[in-house]
């Protein structure tokens, strides 16, 4: 029955764990019976959950013969997870459950960082807790830290085992240690759940590589380029440079291996429910080592299907949906944020508070370098309007940069609104910010330019994409200080836009870019590697230094950080757009009733005045405080410098 009505998916959840619970219980016996409370916990979030989660998997797999015997195999797992996990995490468990909107919080700011950049290792991160505080962090994502191919490795992309820490970073042990004291310190830890592809050298890889059948079944390949032809038929490349179309050949067992990105990432098979049960033991691991937040890599492309582009299909978002039931059931305080640089439209439908509570908001980081370009925020106003407001009970993760390239994923619909040829555009932007475009302040690199289409992305760090490497290496002092201006600027709206701030470690010092990346042969065909410095001590230490630029970016970002906790109104997602009259300025209000703020960003070399009747026509009086800077205003005008956000409250 693949697709069944509510009542009788209802009717034959509640007649299926009904015969599957004996058996359960018999295999639990002896645990139940000496942890009568942890089983009587985990048997009440089975009952509430089973039904939701056994509806979908029926939509999934219920057509497969022995669909009963994998649900019966995955509850089983399930219990084992619940046995295993520890009491501190069950305790956390109860806490988000009494407060589930937690991340929501105006305390939440985020961080991101590769461990061996930032910090050498896992004992360095621990090391770098108090460094973290002076940014307020409260939220801290390691990049794939896990198991991987030696030399090219997508960054770490390629696990090879979900279950051992990199050994060059730490143990799995000491990743639990530092959960622990990290979350000892306030600081919540988020990994990547890397679930559409395994390595090559993954144990199942090697498996399959050597004739199990059984392994090769979690993975799609074929014995000749029929089936490959007809699937790439509609499909897009995604990584041209590296290898074209969607699949790589492997002469020592003559199978044509589908690798969505490169060819050393082979892409799981969902369609086998093993590969679920299989993947959701990773997870509930991961949750077990003290992980609160797993970010769902490349969600888009889990489900594959002949006909179709293999992106953003129903049955992804089914699959996401059956995971965060399973967590619900065993590792309830566990969090999905989903990982999703599509079309806004597409981006959206994955954020729910039944499938990914948090989402990146790709979209506000590609218009915040776009704002910056043009000193225009009139296609950031047509776009955040419609497409930045998501269910209750979840939230945004907003940034500036990441790891990854920036691509403009901005609607062609909403640029055609403000009269704004999409295409063209994008091949502006690509101009303006690898400083093809005269006049342009930016220093990136082109991400896999491709010849057939002219599409590329950018690579760089933010520092270098915002001026100050230009303004260092070949301007003036104006010049960079206008630089620091707009790094502040991007940074301010990502911390009062509503959601999770997430800074990219590096940025809070004005790391530029490091083009030695193209002496390594494992790096070299990657641009993204330019903006993957090791962290400088040095410049981490001019922090400390008001003279310095890395002091006045570090300390910009630290005033962000106190402002957005000291201020209530800025957590959660409300908000109101304001038409500021003036395009080069974006503006917008936060909170209702007891605080209410304006929130001014100025996206222009130039000073802006805007009347100060605007700030009492959206619900402020005659006295009011940019609580910001500080600075108390009361007069006709209020007046922003260049590059400029102010953040308006009343006195």
């Amino acid at each position: 029955m693949p697709n069944p009505t509510d009542s009788d998916a209802a009717l034959l959840a509640e007649r299926s764990l009904r015969r599957l619970m004996p058996r359960l219980e018999a295999n639990n016996r002896e645990w139940a019976a000496a942890c009568p409370q942890e089983w009587a916990a985990f048997r009440q979030r089975l009952e509430d959950n089973f039904p939701n989660l056994f509806g979908l998997l029926l939509r999934i797999y219920g057509d497969q013969y022995d669909f009963f015997y994998h649900l019966e195999v995955l509850l089983e797992s399930m219990a084992r997870s619940w046995r295993e996990r520890p009491a501190q995490l069950r305790a956390l468990d109860a806490a988000r459950e009494a407060e589930p909107d937690w991340f929501q919080r105006n305390t939440m700011i985020g961080a991101v960082a590769y461990v061996d950049l930032f910090a050498g290792d896992l004992q360095g991160i621990r090391a770098r807790i108090p460094y973290l505080q002076e940014l307020g962090v409260t939220y801290l994502h390691l990049m794939p830290l896990f198991r991987s191919p030696q030399g090219e490795n997508d960054g770490g992309y390629a696990i090879s085992s979900y279950r051992e820490v990199d050994p060059r970073l730490g143990t799995m042990v000491e990743l639990s240690e530092l959960a622990a004291e990290l979350r000892a310190n306030g600081i919540s830890l988020v990994v990547d759940f890397v679930f559409n592809h395994t390595s090559d050298e993954h144990e199942w890889a090697l498996r399959a590589r050597a004739g199990d059948p059984e392994t090769q079944g979690y993975y799609l390949m074929f014995p000749d380029r029929t089936m490959p032809d007809a699937y790439e038929a509609t499909l897009r490349e995604i990584f041209p440079d590296e290898h074209p179309g969607a699949f790589t050949y492997q002469p020592d067992f003559g199978r044509w291996v589908w690798t969505t990105f490169h060819s050393y990432q082979w892409d799981l098979n969902y369609h086998n429910p093993e590969v679920f049960i299989r993947m959701t033991e990773e997870l509930l691991f991961l949750a077990n080592m003290g992980v609160e937040v797993l970010r769902l890599d490349a969600v888009a492309f889990i489900w594959k299907q002949m006909g179709t582009g293999c992106e953003n299909l129903p049955e992804a978002h089914l699959l996401i949906r059956a995971f965060r039931a399973a967590a619900r059931i065993a590792a309830p305080a566990l969090l999905f944020k989903s990982e999703a640089i599509v079309h806004p439209d597409e981006v959206a439908r994955y954020i729910r508070r039944d499938e990914c509570e948090l989402s990146y908001n790709p979209l506000l980081m590609a218009l915040l370098w776009e704002a910056l370009a043009t000193r225009d925020t009139r296609l950031m106003n047509a776009s955040l309007r419609e497409r930045l407001r998501i269910p209750e009970g979840t939230a945004w993760v907003n940034y500036v940069r990441c790891h990854d390239d920036i691509g403009w994923t901005f609607s062609d619909e909403d640029a055609a609104r403000v009269g704004i040829n999409g295409y063209t555009h994008r091949q502006f932007l690509n101009s303006y910010y690898t400083g093809r475009f005269p006049g342009s302040f930016a220093r990136g690199l082109p991400f896999q330019e491709n010849p057939k289409t002219g599409d590329c992305r950018i690579s760089g760090t933010a520092a270098s994409l915002a001026g100050l490497e230009k303004a260092l290496h070949e301007e003036t002092e104006r010049e960079v200080d206008l630089a620091v201006r707009r790094l502040l600027l991007i940074h301010g709206l990502t911390f009062t836009t509503g959601g999770i701030p997430l800074l990219y470690l590096g940025d809070e010092i004005g790391t530029l870019n490091d083009y030695d990346y193209r002496k390594d042969p494992a790096k070299a065909r990657d641009s993204r590697w330019v903006h993957r410095p090791f962290a400088s001590e040095e410049r981490m230490a001019r922090r400390c230094d008001p003279a310095t630029v890395e002091g006045r970016i570090f300390t910009g970002m630290q005033r962000l950080a106190a402002l957005r906790r000291s201020t209530p109104a800025l957590g959660g997602q409300e908000f109101q757009w304001i038409d500021t009259g003036d395009g080069r300025v974006f503006g917008f209000v936060r909170g209702s009733g007891a605080q209410r703020l304006i929130v001014l960003a100025n996206f222009s070399e130039q000073e802006c005045r805007l009347p100060g009747n605007l700030l009492r026509l959206y619900g402020l009086g005659y006295k009011f405080q940019d609580l910001l800077s500080g600075e108390e205003q009361t007069g006709a005008e209020i007046v922003l410098g260049p590059y400029q956000m102010r953040v308006m409250g009343e006195r």
